[in-house]
């Protein structure tokens, strides 16, 4: 099994940092109309066929819709792109880098990440008994830029907008070549945000369970509201540990450090939370992610949410939530029922299931991350490791913790995770000539399973 050892947490943070003043912005966006209409006019062929159903024919019939004179018009009432035209131009982007085969290795090592986490919750194999999800069916496209935004995500109800049936996930260009925990934020942008967009009602049911939690448990109207107002970012940041396990906690923490290290020369967990921030306070989902991993299925959740508390205690100081200042213990609590609610809530909108009973990270999980752990530090080529059962959830935690824990370089870490995604990917029937939509619906159902040896 996998210990918590975060000796060499701080060289993962400074790899953040690093990547954070990279001034890599990527593939310049398009700016001239018939020119972004012939470099997209024969990209079909580098999609799969669902991704060509899905996401290039309707984004051409979006194109034509919008003529010449619609494309100028667009840019310029939106020339930050923040709105319309950041949307439309990351989707050509999409389509553009996986033609033009930026970052080749890295984008493709990127799809498979997202396709996994996606799958994790939305295929057949792990939705057994619950309906097919409202929208999004096949895993969002991705792509690199705009590296001050960080990792983002446009939602299935924003790409929407332009006719896409899938949503977009975005890293910055930095991240193809390092910055090793901001891979571990990919649970939050995919198995949450995506997720959570999925199926009709679900976010708004949870909003109303995390409010009615904290006001039953603690009586305090504040807090109810704080988290549930926050609830997107909130239930991302858990349904990420629960695909990838306890190694996106650690990478939360170290992530939000590097980043506070480069944009304010502070390496640790804000204790301060503005009123307008979508976002929980650092300090709040330090404590989410220990106590999400206090729920996980795998015998040393309790050693991993005790360290990742004690992590987490080591920044905290005053903390502030808008005009309020809040008491620590209290918080702490708070992420707790936070934490319960949203993980083991039976659901209307799920057909009376709890997230955590679709996905979770148990010993199983810990055994296949355990042996990619070793092969990493190995002297075997990384891109041959085979392990029975392995989703590139368990590639992205092997190479978090084994970065952290110092088992090889951080840079080690990153090649060898990108290197063996890489292949993962191309073996991917989601990503071949057939139309399937997640790789757990190619799972056969037996009558009768036999017991391990």
């Amino acid at each position: 099994m996998n210990h918590p050892d975060f000796r060499h947490l701080q060289t993962s943070m400074e790899d953040v940092t690093r990547a954070a003043l990279d001034d890599n912005t990527g593939p310049q966006d398009p700016t001239e109309f018939h020119s972004l209409y012939d470099r997209l006019h024969d990209a079909a062929e580098s999609l799969p066929p669902l991704y060509r159903e899905h996401v290039y024919h309707p984004f051409m019939q979006a194109l034509d819709k919008l003529s010449e004179s619609g494309f100028t018009n667009m840019l310029r009432r939106d020339p930050q792109k923040e709105r319309e035209a950041g949307l439309f131009c990351d989707i050509a982007q999409a389509i553009l880098q996986n033609k033009e085969g930026y970052e080749k290795e890295a984008t493709d090592a990127f799809q498979e990440v997202v396709s996994d986490l996606y799958d994790g919750f939305l295929s057949e194999e792990d939705r057994k008994g619950i309906k097919p999800p409202d929208q999004s069916l096949i895993a969002p496209l991705v792509k690199w830029g705009r590296p001050h935004y960080g990792p983002y995500t446009w939602t299935v109800e924003a790409a929407a907008h332009f006719g896409l049936n899938t949503g977009i996930v975005n890293l910055p260009p930095a991240n193809a070549r390092h910055g090793l925990l901001a891979w571990a934020a990919l649970g939050h942008e995919t198995a949450g945000h995506d997720i959570l967009h999925a199926d009709t009602g679900l976010l708004g049911e949870l909003q109303q369970t995390v409010y009615d939690a904290l006001w039953n448990a603690l009586d305090n109207r504040f807090l109810a509201d704080y988290w549930s107002l926050r609830l997107d970012e909130t239930a991302s940041d858990v349904l990420g540990i629960l695909n990838t396990g306890p190694a996106a906690g650690i990478g939360l923490i170290g992530y939000f450090r590097g980043l506070n290290q480069a944009y304010t020369g502070k390496p640790v967990l804000r204790n301060t939370g503005s009123q307008n921030d979508p976002h929980p306070a650092d300090i709040l989902r330090g404590y989410l992610a220990a106590e999400t991993v206090r729920l996980l299925q795998f015998d040393n959740a309790t050693d991993w949410a005790d360290a990742l508390q004690e992590e987490t205690d080591k920044d905290l100081g005053s903390i502030q939530l808008g005009r309020l200042k809040v008491d620590a213990e209290v918080v702490k609590q708070s992420a707790g029922i936070v934490a319960r609610a949203i993980t083991q809530t039976r659901l209307m909108s799920l057909e009376g299931h709890a997230l955590g009973d679709i996905q979770n990270w148990n010993n199983h999980d810990e055994r296949i991350t355990a042996e990619i752990r070793a092969h990493l530090v190995s002297t075997a080529t990384v891109q041959d490791c085979i392990v029975s059962g392995m989703y590139a959830a368990h590639v992205v935690a092997a190479a978090v913790t084994s970065a952290i824990a110092g088992d090889v370089p951080v840079e080690t870490a990153f090649s060898g995770m990108t290197g063996l995604l890489k292949n993962m990917h191309d073996a991917n029937p989601s990503w071949g000539p057939l139309y399937v939509r997640h790789r757990g619906d190619l799972t056969p159902h037996r009558i009768y399973t036999r017991s391990a040896s």
